[in-house]
């Protein structure tokens, strides 16, 4: 094993990690956005609607991220429509097909996770929140929409931590993150132990961290469900037989 290697090769792949993290945050962060309208809706739109909705989650949980990539990057540009609009200086950057697909991705299984959530808050909560005069959008801002987001937390935690590994295919487009600065270094050097360990490593300290701070959400979010505190001790000895 050639530590050297190892050390040398860190600052490439830290850069490199940079670069992984923000096709992450930006993968969740539009995925998100699309998937909450895509789950109320699959759950309390127009039946032609739910049923549309339903076919893009199909696809998306159906078919390999690999093929959605190629789909996106490879496919688009074969569309003269997509070639004449004035999107295409941009879909013709890997980075914004590779942000695209994700997005697309993490939105359909997120919208999935939302969907369940949602349907499952207590109908009595919702009920309540009906008797009390709330609208329909009051109460998914105030009553069902929090409910949902502490129900799919953990399974949210799981897609998380899923995209995160699946940023590591945005190589085969030729975006440089962590695997494929790892894949060239390895071209040079012939040392894919070396360098694939020291990755590995990476992004077990990037799940280290998502994983902490997503559990530690899921403890805030959930204090209601816990017991309350013992009563505090009095300060003064005896001072509950004093009346005090």
């Amino acid at each position: 094993m050639n530590f050297e290697l190892m050390v040398e090769s860190l600052p490439a792949l830290l850069s490199a990690t940079v670069t992984t993290i923000e096709l992450l945050v930006a993968s969740l962060f539009c995925g998100m956005a699309v998937a909450l309208p895509v789950a109320i809706l699959r759950v309390s739109g127009p039946a032609p609607v739910r049923l549309l909705l339903h076919w893009y989650i199909y696809f998306f949980r159906g078919t390999p991220l690999l093929v959605q990539i190629f789909l996106v990057y490879y496919g688009l540009a074969q569309l003269e429509v997509v070639r004449d609009s004035f999107l295409w200086p941009y879909l013709r950057q890997a980075w914004v097909c590779a942000i695209l697909t994700f997005s697309l991705n993490t939105a359909a299984y997120t919208a999935y996770v939302l969907r369940g959530a949602i349907e499952a808050v207590p109908a009595g909560e919702i009920e309540a929140a009906r008797a009390c005069g709330m609208s329909t959008a009051l109460t998914y801002r105030t009553i069902i929409l929090p409910g949902a987001f502490r129900i799919a937390l953990p399974a949210y935690g799981n897609e998380v931590v899923s995209m995160l590994k699946s940023t590591s295919l945005a190589s085969t487009i030729t975006v440089m993150e962590l695997t494929g600065a790892a894949n060239t270094i390895v071209a040079r050097t012939f040392a894919p132990y070396e360098l694939f360990i020291t990755a590995a490593l990476i992004y077990l300290t990037i799940t280290y961290v998502l994983t902490t701070a997503l559990r530690a959400l899921e403890y805030r979010l959930s204090r209601h469900t816990r017991p309350l505190d013992e009563p505090a001790t009095p300060l003064i000895e005896g001072a509950d037989n004093a009346g005090i």
